[in-house]
């Protein structure tokens, strides 16, 4: 059997990491092999730094989807890939990859996952997590200040600029491609009880077919 693809997107913190988290302790980390779109940054290396932290990084086409897709499709083919580490204080890639294993369910999680039809044909299953504005916005500040060393001014004026207005423009459309909905994200106990049975019957079925 090929692997399932689950895809989790939903706006810049929504919940999503903490929703695939949820879905791996719940389901088991063995069997599935976790994919996150934020690795496919492509490299801004060949900028100069000040440069690089001016690219709109919300927009479809600041990241790698072509590799993103070429990896899903050797998952598919039960091959091993090697996803890139990026730097988000320099906007680069490292020299280390992450080597992923394929496994009978396939779990990526991404802001813009569903803005992107190639990619969405090759989603079994599209959940969508959708959390107010407000809590989204404070989610980002919290996270880029501790996570990836920006200044509170710096992350107001990029989600002014370019998170806010490429949100609207590609994140929230896309949620009409979502097969399920999940409001509260990872603390919507009912729909991820249901999620993670629902991954569980999909690992058993793909076991028994081995």
């Amino acid at each position: 059997m090929e692997p399932v693809i689950m895809g989790v997107a939903g706006g810049t913190g929504s919940g999503k990491t903490t929703v695939a988290n949820e879905i791996l302790r719940r389901a088991g980390t063995t069997r599935i092999a976790f994919l996150q779109h934020d690795a496919y940054y492509k490299d801004l290396a060949r900028l100069p730094l000040p440069q690089r932290a001016m690219q709109n990084f919300d927009h479809p086409d600041a990241l790698d989807n072509a590799l993103l897709l070429s990896h899903l499709q050797a998952l598919k083919q039960s091959r091993a890939v090697e996803v890139p580490v990026y730097d988000f204080t320099t906007h680069t890639r490292t020299v280390q990859t992450l080597r992923i294993e394929p496994q009978p369910v396939v779990l990526l999680e991404g802001i813009l996952i569903f803005a992107d039809e190639a990619l969405r044909r090759l989603m079994d299953v599209k959940i969508y997590v959708d959390t107010d504005a407000d809590i989204r916005f404070i989610r980002r500040l919290d996270r880029d200040i501790k996570e990836r060393g920006r200044t509170a001014e710096s992350v107001v004026h990029q989600y002014l600029s370019t998170v806010r207005p490429m949100h609207l423009e590609f994140v929230e459309p896309s949620k009409r491609y979502a097969d399920v909905i999940i409001p509260e994200g990872g603390f919507n106990e009912v729909a991820m009880d249901m999620i993670a049975a629902r991954i569980r019957s999909l690992i058993r079925a793909a076991e028994a077919a081995q």
